[in-house]
């Protein structure tokens, strides 16, 4: 004999059933139809989907209401009869339980008489591997017929893919934790916030030298010749750089003639006086006005000798680039190098304003050059200035000079770095909050 097939109607109210909760988009969604869309084919007196967590067994959906009320006596014996259904269930094959053919324990005995019928279809819900998800309970008159369970079992297969991927979750390292675990968590987060800890700041910084000389022009003029080179290291008496002498020469060689003319005017005068009282008279504005052409001449020369600077003692000749002052006009007093001793190397520290804590001379600085990451340098803070100022960069920050411990071979001047700044001790919460509490004051104005 040929098997007979399942009718037409059957085989497409199973593909509606499956394509319904592959349809789902959350987990609310898929329990209700599994407790509401199965009527059609095994008509029931209630369906029941519970989750599986652990021991406990979370009532999601009872078919025929939106949300089931938690504080009612059927739900709060339904919390009692899941966990013991579930531990009837060794497998994941559907189970009929008949009522008489059970050894109910007296809990759940007068409540089954009272609220369900003489037996339940249960359904374990649970992944290939054998996890277990959740359960639907079918409240039926009769055991359903075999073969129609049979059909059913890639509804059965449906519910649990769709089950697993609504509810799973990338998991970190293969852990999820609990309730328990996560305030147990924020208990220690809360107890780490209070552990004292060192303020810091990080700032950019400079390695300079703590006696240094500005060497400026003596005046006014044009730079002819720079005769160092950058970071050349000089003695005492070496020339720097030499001024523009053309104007003083020129200026000089007037002065010579009118000097020479003067002490004519007044040699004749003088020769004249012996018998021409006009000329008596004569000599004393002659000779008034020779002795200052003399004069004048005197300080151009002293200014011709002024023309070539030099160190006024041993250093390194700390400027930038020569081609930069070569025929550049410099006013009195301009700064065009300095003079520095790398004996005694400091740093300068640039802190910005958004930055800064507080600091007293002695806080402790290391500065971690650009050049040499792994080789810090220790000092203490020397100094700090009072007004905040704009430096190269645009930033406002406030300049600091702190000392180098033992100053080491590679404590050139000139090498940059990141200087961390020690303050004093205090809690972790307000260290990490500090500038957030200070931007949220200042947008508040409290």
């Amino acid at each position: 004999m040929t098997e007979r097939l399942p009718s037409p109607q059957l085989l497409l109210a199973l593909t509606a059933l499956r394509d319904r909760a592959m349809a789902a988009t959350s987990l609310n969604a898929l329990a209700f139809s599994m407790a509401n869309d199965l009527y059609q084919l095994l008509p029931f007196h209630q369906a029941l989907v519970f989750a599986h967590h652990g021991q406990a067994q979370e009532l999601l959906c009872v078919s025929g209401l939106a949300r089931p009320s938690e504080d009612s006596p059927y739900l709060i014996w339904l919390e009692q009869a899941s966990r013991w259904i579930n531990e009837q269930l060794v497998d994941s094959a559907p189970r009929w339980l008949a009522r008489e053919a059970l050894d109910l324990p007296e809990s759940l005995a007068d409540g089954w008489s009272e609220w369900w019928p003489d037996g339940v279809l249960c359904i374990p819900i649970q992944q290939t591997e054998g996890t277990r998800l959740g359960l639907v309970c079918l409240l039926l008159e009769a055991e359903p017929p075999e073969a129609l369970l049979t059909l059913m079992q890639g509804v059965w297969q449906t519910w649990a893919y769709c089950w697993h991927s609504l509810t799973h979750k990338p998991r970190l390292l293969g852990w999820r934790p609990s309730r328990r675990q996560l305030l147990l968590l924020a208990l220690v987060a809360g107890l780490m916030l209070l552990i004292p800890v060192r303020q810091s700041a990080l700032a950019p910084a400079e390695i300079v030298s703590r006696q240094s000389q500005v060497i400026s022009s003596p005046l006014a003029g044009v730079i002819a010749e720079v005769a160092v080179r950058p970071n050349q290291a000089v003695s005492a008496g070496t020339p720097l750089f030499r001024l523009d002498e053309t104007t003083l020469r020129n200026r000089a060689e007037v002065l010579t003639q009118e000097v020479a003319v003067a002490d004519a005017e007044l040699l004749a005068a003088s020769q004249r006086a012996f018998d021409n009282p006009q000329s008596r008279r004569e000599l004393t504005l002659l000779s008034g006005r020779a002795q200052q052409k003399r004069a004048e001449l005197n300080g151009v020369q002293l200014q011709l000798g002024r023309s070539q600077v030099v160190a006024p003692a041993a250093g390194v000749a700390v400027f930038s680039d020569a081609n930069d002052w070569l025929g550049k006009p410099v006013v009195t007093g301009e700064r065009i190098m300095q003079l520095a001793d790398p004996a005694r190397p400091a740093m300068r520290i640039q802190l910005p304003v958004a930055d800064a804590i507080a600091l007293e001379p002695g806080a402790e600085v290391a500065l971690f050059l650009t050049a040499y990451p792994l080789q810090p340098l220790r000092g203490k803070i020397l100094e700090t200035s009072y007004q905040a100022q704009t430096n190269a960069e645009g930033v406002v920050a406030y300049r600091l000079l702190a000392s180098i411990e033992e100053a080491p071979a590679h404590a050139r001047l000139g090498l940059h770095g990141t200087a961390k700044l020690y303050g004093e001790r205090v809690l972790l919460g307000y260290y990490l909050l500090r500038r957030p509490l200070a931007a949220l004051r200042a947008w508040s104005g409290l």
